[in-house]
């Protein structure tokens, strides 16, 4: 590949050159010779990189500080962010006089609406010369909003108590793809420690939707539902503190160059055939994902008669999911990470599928729990191929785009398994293994079809193999 190759986004990046692990490194003027697909480190006997020895004692005991402060901020501000709709119905419910389960519900959905806008976030997130301070503010901002809430209903007009809610949802996309874009520059370069610290920070994902409305239901129960909405906001705003005792960016010439305005982010993603692949294969998969719980539940009341065993069904995804994310971040994943992503899908298909067969309560739970694991480790991947190829001045705007998208796919599950379960829990599971599968072959088609046209392709296009 010559000096100053074309990016995705058609604009030259003069002295840059991708090595085998990622690593954005300048090369001399004139240097030739970038590794070809064949050459990246994609096989699981490949040796871990030279980077990953050479790096001091005390280099490595800073960066697992700062993992630590990073993990310990995403589980805060992401169970406040997993909390906060089950903390509003609650409190609404908590004050009839002043509203109601409907209400509740629709300052929940607010909170999510300004997701929409998530791309021109996570812009002004690429723009800062510190991205930390950004993400304090809005970590700071989504606490004092939450708080503001719960303080403000019944003593306000709602329409400011909306308006208090869509502001703090506006810092809904950089408590989730807005931060984990920054966690590869805050780890290092090492192929190795970046898909470990993907696992842990998956397992933040899967955790806090444990913590959250957990920390609701037990807070409300012995102080009351207003209590439980401040302290998630208190939560937010600690998360947002921790932000400044993150070091400063570990950033790269390519990524100080100015940020890429979204639609051509947005072209990235569509043109760069792993990111739109992945992109693709994931919002099919989370259609399924999203309504694993609602079928859980009749499920579970048909095999033991209670609305309960439905739910340990549910807390049995949810269990399998957190263990899944915990084994990648003790044993990260290896290789090239678009064709874990497509193994892992057809793993969960397989997983979905087992789910539908079992037989019993007893083996059903087992089966729920290895398909929340498959999915936790999907994700992970998914991860992954987002921080490999997004480029270096559009990286918070793929990491929030996708996972918008695979936000919005999950929220049209959910509305479609309300109606798939009328025609029978294990039918609407068999079903969704085939909406799973599917995924997979769409995505080797679009593989297939961009190496019948290489001449069009863009140059990282071809990095992955059918799996």
């Amino acid at each position: 590949m010559p000096d100053g190759r074309k990016r995705a986004d058609g604009d030259a990046t003069p002295g840059i050159l991708r090595t085998p692990d990622t690593t954005v490194v300048p090369t001399g003027q004139g240097q030739a010779g970038a590794p070809k697909a064949s050459d990246r480190a994609d096989s699981p006997s490949a040796p871990e990189s030279q980077e990953a020895q050479d790096v001091p004692a005390g280099l490595r005991q800073r960066r697992g500080f700062a993992l630590a402060v990073y993990l310990t901020s995403a589980t805060l501000v992401r169970s406040a962010s997993g909390g906060a709709p089950v903390g509003l119905v609650s409190l609404t419910l908590a004050r009839p006089g002043h509203g109601s389960a409907m209400l509740g519900g629709v300052l929940a959905a607010l909170l999510t609406l300004p997701n929409v806008a998530g791309p021109w976030l996570a812009r002004w997130l690429e723009q800062a010369r510190d991205p930390r301070i950004r993400l304090a503010a809005a970590f700071v901002v989504f606490g004092l909003m939450l708080a503001g809430t719960g303080l403000t209903l019944g003593r306000v007009p709602v329409g400011l108590v909306g308006l208090l809610v869509i502001v703090g949802g506006l810092c809904g996309p950089l408590m989730t793809g807005g931060l984990s874009s920054r966690l590869a520059l805050i780890v290092g370069d090492d192929t190795r420690t970046q898909r470990r610290a993907e696992g842990w920070d998956s397992a933040t994902y899967g955790s806090s939707n444990i913590v959250g409305p957990t920390a609701v239901a037990a807070i409300t129960a012995l102080s009351g539902a207003l209590t439980a909405v401040v302290a998630l906001g208190a939560a937010g705003v600690v998360g947002g503190l921790l932000m400044f005792a993150l070091p400063k960016e570990n950033r790269t010439a390519a990524a100080k160059q100015r940020s890429m305005p979204v639609r051509e982010a947005l072209g990235v993603i569509a043109r760069r055939g792993p990111l739109r692949r992945v992109m693709i294969a994931t919002m099919i998969t989370s259609v399924s994902t999203g309504g694993v719980m609602v079928i859980a539940v009749v499920l579970g009341r048909d095999l033991q008669g209670s609305a309960g065993a439905g739910a340990a069904l549910g807390a049995a995804y949810g269990v399998g999911n957190l263990c899944g994310a915990l084994l990648t971040g003790a044993f990260p994943l290896t290789g090239e990470p678009e064709r874990w992503v497509l193994r892992l899908i057809a793993a969960n298909a397989v997983a979905v599928g087992l789910c539908a067969l079992a037989p019993g309560y007893v083996l059903a739970l087992t089966t729920f729990a290895l398909a929340g694991a498959t999915s936790a480790v999907l994700f992970t991947a998914s991860l992954a191929v987002r921080s490999v190829y997004s480029p270096p001045n559009a990286r918070a705007q793929v990491f929030v785009t996708m996972a918008g998208l695979k936000m919005a796919a999950g929220s049209a599950g959910t509305a479609l398994a309300d109606t798939l379960v009328g025609i029978g829990p294990r039918l609407a599971l068999c079903l969704n293994a085939v909406v799973v599968a599917s995924a997979v072959t769409i995505a080797l088609t679009d593989l297939r079809l961009t190496r019948r046209r290489p001449s069009t392709a863009d140059p990282d296009d071809t990095s992955s193999s059918a799996a």
